[in-house]
């Protein structure tokens, strides 16, 4: 007979720890359902710690494992279980059941485990806020906010639903402006491609026939034939290493709060691209400002979240000074006037919200309203990009064949 040290959990929720006496784990399990208990781990006596597989309970203990090539965690993955959870939850499901079915549903991954394990700490007694914080990689803090907001309401359904709908239109907008993003990048891609191999094995069969021709040969002539030869191998092995250089070296700036600010306040004045960066950084601001406030987060909770997923630090620095303004009893809009980055029809939209007391559905017609402009600034920048990059390839190409024609113009000259 062996001493088992039980831990199971009552029918209520409640944890219930315990010792049993048995020749084997699957006799002591036995036992302890009988007390109407459900085991969810079980060791020996001298405290080595053995997880039991019990049925519906750990299971995810047995899943582990898969290393790099298990299916990560993506933001449509979030998504699509937030929208799902709010139908099953405003159709009256248990928490714990809607979870096991959304988990039943997930494909085989680390999102998977998660819900299983989120599922059995609900099951166990935890509030679904409490499990969910455990991944913060897939669950932020603003998820979690506003999840605890629904379980203090007792209005889970609601802000699952608001939740969900925050997170499509945050999805979208970031689509949009990276799917607009594609073309020029590709052209762009391309053209270099292009004008590479141009540079390395075509201007240097011409520079071989002037050579024979020993003439002296145009000052464009001579600068494109010194950029090929600086472009030979083994230089050209530098053209993919100096953008990989430059990203790492841009990466290590913004590490520095020194340098984060002075690119993210370069971004914002970029030209084109610096006035869709900051209508989508407010638009951001304003829909999740205006969506933890619905939901019945307390204003300075949802400041502190919304600073930490603007994205921008120029206008987390802002949000913080509305912070301090809030704390110390002032308003909202004066600090964001001072800060300058806002513009004066949004401070005063948010100055009359606050008059009113509908200070969230103000926030969120600005958001409407920031992402419209958003949506023709994108269309306006792709019709912009695409004829520029036209007349870019053109003159660079034109370029390199007046060079290389120059100098037989001048022998067809020599010869007449």
């Amino acid at each position: 007979m062996t001493v088992l040290a039980i831990e199971a959990v009552k029918n209520d929720g409640q944890k219930h720890k315990t010792e049993v006496t048995a020749d084997s784990k699957d006799e002591a399990i036995k036992k302890i359902q009988e007390q109407g208990l459900r085991p969810t781990r079980i060791a020996t006596q001298k405290g080595e710690s053995q997880p039991r597989a019990v049925p519906g309970v750990e299971k995810a203990a047995k899943k582990k494992g898969g290393g790099l090539l298990m299916r990560g965690v993506t933001s449509n993955d979030i998504v699509t279980f937030t929208t799902q959870l709010s139908t099953l939850q405003d159709a009256g499901l248990p928490i714990v059941r809607s979870l096991r079915i959304l988990e039943d549903q997930q494909k085989p991954g680390r999102f998977k485990e998660q819900l299983e394990e989120v599922a059995d700490e609900v099951e166990q007694g935890s509030t679904l806020s409490e499990a969910m914080a455990k991944y913060p990689r897939s669950f932020d803090k603003l998820y979690i906010s506003m999840v605890k907001a629904g379980e203090a309401g007792g209005v889970l359904d609601v802000i699952l639903r608001r939740l969900a709908g925050f997170m499509e239109k945050s999805q979208k907008l970031r689509k949009k402006v990276k799917g607009a993003l594609v073309y020029p990048i590709a052209v762009i891609t391309v053209a270099i491609a292009i004008l590479v191999v141009i540079m390395i094995f075509v201007v240097p069969a011409f520079e071989k026939m002037f050579q024979d021709i020993g003439q002296a040969l145009p000052a464009p002539t001579q600068m494109l034939l010194s950029a090929s030869q600086a472009m030979a191998w083994p230089n050209c092995l530098l053209i993919p290493v100096v953008p990989i250089v430059l990203i790492m070296i841009m990466k290590l700036i913004a590490r520095t709060e020194p340098g984060e600010k002075a690119l993210d306040a370069f971004k914002l004045r970029m030209p084109v691209f610096g006035n869709i960066i900051k209508k989508s950084s407010v638009a951001r601001f304003c829909r999740t400002l205006g969506t933890l406030i619905a939901s019945g987060v307390p204003i300075l909770e949802a400041l502190r979240i919304v600073k930490d997923a603007v994205g921008n630090v120029i206008i987390a620095n802002a949000i913080e000074d509305v912070h301090s303004s809030i704390r110390e009893g002032d308003t909202i809009a004066d600090p964001l006037r001072a800060s300058g980055i806002f513009d004066e029809l949004l401070v005063n939209m948010i100055d009359v919200g606050e008059e009113t007391g509908e200070l969230d559905k103000m926030l969120m017609k600005i958001a409407d309203n920031y992402e419209a402009d958003v949506d023709v600034a994108v269309e306006g920048m792709s019709s912009l990009l695409e004829p520029l990059l036209i007349v870019g390839m053109g003159l660079i190409v034109g370029f390199i064949v007046i060079s290389l024609f120059l100098p037989l113009v001048s022998i067809i000259e020599n010869i007449g």
